[in-house]
């Protein structure tokens, strides 16, 4: 993806939407256990709608074969990263083995065909497209690459403390600071994309974490 002769995306309105996303997150993951998989799809896909109508270039996002590889070698380190994550949580948060535990939960909250759509066609791409394709770019743009990665990435794993499950707010900050240094790094989105769905898939319905596997 190229930058060049895009007008900047404005800082003030990714943060507006950053404001957005911190203000439903309490309610997508405190609100009624049944009802989960429904809020987080629309909230995921309400943000990348903003996005793709701030940052109208976002739409002619493409995904390549180089881009499937190399989704598929960033997935498999985030992968190996998690494995040793949910073992340091469980030793030294007080409550990290409860919440991993609370995290895997969702996934008996509807079908594994239904969640791998919703991973796959909403939620995962909707994040990227908001957090890295506006929110990181908006941020580079205005403090450099290296600046705007971190900043992006402390917003994304801040936004997740309205989960009220620092073990997750925590994943989030890693999962968010992984994929905001690639971007940095080399800013296509198509990579991001899937890895990002990859990822999701893997560590949630195929071949979880320790904590997750107690529930499988």
């Amino acid at each position: 993806m190229s930058n060049q002769g895009e007008p900047a995306p404005s800082l003030r309105v990714a943060l507006a939407g950053v404001g957005a996303a911190a203000s439903v997150w309490p309610w997508v993951f405190r609100g009624k256990r049944g009802n989960f998989w429904l809020r987080m799809t629309l909230a995921s896909g309400a943000l990348a709608l903003f996005a793709v109508r701030t940052r109208p270039q976002l739409r002619r996002e493409t995904i390549t074969v180089k881009d499937v590889e190399a989704g598929i070698v960033s997935a498999g380190g985030l992968y190996a990263i998690f494995q040793v994550g949910d073992r340091m949580a469980r030793r030294i948060m007080p409550a990290g083995a409860e919440e991993i535990e609370q995290i895997y939960r969702f996934r008996t909250l509807a079908s594994r065909p239904v969640i791998a759509a919703l991973l796959v066609g909403v939620i995962a791409p909707s994040e990227e497209l908001f957090w890295r394709g506006l929110v990181q770019e908006s941020c580079a743009r205005r403090f450099g690459r290296t600046a705007g990665a971190i900043a992006a990435a402390a917003a994304y794993g801040l936004v997740h403390l309205g989960s009220g499950n620092l073990t997750l707010t925590g994943a989030a900050s890693v999962a968010g600071g992984y994929w905001g240094g690639q971007y940095a790094l080399h800013p296509r989105l198509g990579p991001l994309l899937v890895s990002h769905i990859l990822w999701d898939i893997w560590i949630f319905l195929v071949q979880p974490t320790p904590g997750g596997q107690r529930l499988a």
